[in-house]
């Protein structure tokens, strides 16, 4: 059995060659964790283990065992969330999960960003409908609200 927290409870699932985002999605039934490229290079698939953004499509799930693993449904930022529907920085969705878990480890970093480093945090991330200014605006907004 593979045991590990996710979004702060602890879950047992069998042990098996599966990647994270399908147990995530399929065994777990947690959606909010997209599946883009499959390949670990759009971030829809990012989530947090031990604080730090991973993609899912590439972890195993065996590499998470007795790991803390939050997902969109555990990020429980509410000013994150608010930001990034206010200022449009979530839109067709796909994206959305992964940016804000990587957002999320960003701030946690770095409580107050500068736009250059905001543009390196997200990096990993893929957007093909906003333009990413729309995210950086929510991110920054909500880094200062926090800040507040």
């Amino acid at each position: 059995m593979i045991r590990f927290r996710l979004n702060g409870r602890e879950v047992s699932v069998p042990a098996s060659g599966k990647r994270l985002l399908d147990v995530l999605r399929v065994d777990l039934g947690l959606t909010g964790t997209k599946e883009g490229c499959g390949e670990g290079e759009c971030g829809a698939c990012s989530v947090l283990i031990g604080g730090a953004v991973v993609n899912s499509c590439l972890t195993p799930v065996s590499q998470v065992d007795g790991e803390d693993v939050t997902t969109i449904e555990g990020l429980g930022d509410e000013k994150l969330a608010r930001a990034f529907v206010e200022e449009g920085g979530a839109q067709c969705g796909i994206c959305t999960p992964g940016m804000m878990c990587a957002a999320e480890a960003l701030l946690r970093e770095c409580p107050k960003p500068t736009l250059e480093q905001l543009r390196t945090g997200l990096a990993g991330n893929l957007c093909r409908c906003t333009g990413y200014a729309k995210i950086f605006t929510a991110v920054l907004r909500a880094a200062a609200e926090k800040s507040e």
